[in-house]
């Protein structure tokens, strides 16, 4: 497996968040906890670094653009080993954030801390440390499957023993090793997004930032995704995932902050986060206008919160009043989502 790339210059067209600090290799992260089995990652106790408790430890994180602010005192937290994520409507803050983590940004307030390394003074140890799953796809669509990856085995630092061995495993977690030699453009959306992922995954991380990793996909491919996301999560790999797919955040995540306007507006495990703003039962009550607004009337009298979604009207909290006529059903993250980014947060 050969590819000449020229000068040494000419890999750094690549993605700079992979640039490691002078003389790091990444598989050192194997001797200070990472996995030495066929995927990255450990259990959460091994990863924990000088006694640390969180792989990102993000306090009052504040992110102006002019006049505009961005992230405006944003408390973050993701434990070793488990997979948080970031929930918001587009313009809530989750990109700023992920992009002050790889120090793309740089906060204008606040404390940033990623595996132990402050940040910025620190990126370039963080980054070593850490794999990137951009938003947009930066495939090299002029390179094959396998040329993608070994480019970024370089960019790494992957030793070069070692090298062919990291690119077999991303091939076989990404079931693409029957199209190795296929170029980029070849590639289905999905997997073009699989690439993308293990690409990230090469030097073994101890921490995996996914920025929308399913987005514009169609169901079946989300789901195969979720599979693959969630492999990583049940082998010890800290994660950290920015979503507005309600039902990505309420199966992939262990626990969720949702953004709006900037901000935390709630933080906690998906299913308790149900318990806590919608209640276990939903009424759905369908009807004309004048329908929905005497049965929010009602519920306002009586402390229950509602959501209107075209023409009906959901009222949580009910416990199943009997004198209210409509469906019943389970309440999910959406409720919580729409309550908490919708006109009430006003």
């Amino acid at each position: 497996m050969t590819l000449s790339f020229g000068s040494p210059a000419g890999l750094h067209q690549y993605d700079r968040m992979a640039e490691p600090p002078n003389g790091t290799y990444m598989t050192s992260t194997a001797s200070r906890g990472g996995a030495l089995r066929g995927l990255p990652g450990s259990r959460a106790v091994s990863l924990q670094r000088d006694g640390l408790e969180s792989a990102i430890r993000m306090r009052g994180f504040v992110k102006r653009f002019g006049s505009i602010t961005a992230v405006d005192g944003l408390d973050l937290d993701v434990p070793y080993g488990t997979c948080v994520g970031l929930l918001g409507p587009n313009g809530a803050g989750k990109s700023t954030t992920m992009k002050a983590l790889t120090a793309q940004v740089i906060a204008d307030e606040g404390e940033l801390e990623v595996l132990g390394y402050g940040l910025p003074g620190d990126s370039k140890q963080a980054r070593a440390e850490m794999g990137v799953v951009p938003q947009l796809d930066n495939l090299d669509v002029s390179l094959t499957v396998e040329q993608n990856l070994l480019v970024f085995a370089h960019l790494y630092r992957v030793p070069a023993g070692e090298r062919e061995a990291a690119i077999e495993r991303a091939l076989g977690i990404a079931n693409l090793a029957g199209r190795r030699a296929s170029k980029v453009d070849e590639l289905s959306g999905g997997m073009r997004r699989r690439l993308l992922i293990v690409r990230a995954l090469l030097h073994q991380p101890r921490l995996v930032l996914l920025d929308e990793p399913t987005v514009g996909l169609d169901p079946q491919v989300r789901q195969e995704l979720w599979a693959l996301i969630d492999l990583l999560r049940s082998e010890g790999v800290s994660i950290l995932m920015s979503t507005h797919y309600i039902e990505e955040a309420e199966r992939l995540c262990d626990t969720v902050t949702i953004m709006s306007h900037g901000k935390s507006v709630a933080v906690g495990a998906p299913h308790g986060l149900i318990r806590e703003y919608a209640g276990s039962e939903a009424i759905e009550v369908y009807g004309p206008p004048a329908r929905l607004i005497e049965v929010e009337a009602v519920a306002r009298a009586r402390g229950w919160r509602t959501r209107r979604t075209g023409t009906s009207v959901s009222v949580l909290h009910s416990n199943g009043a009997a004198d209210l006529d409509g469906e019943r059903r389970v309440t999910n993250l959406e409720d919580v989502f729409v309550l908490l980014t919708g006109e009430e947060i006003a």
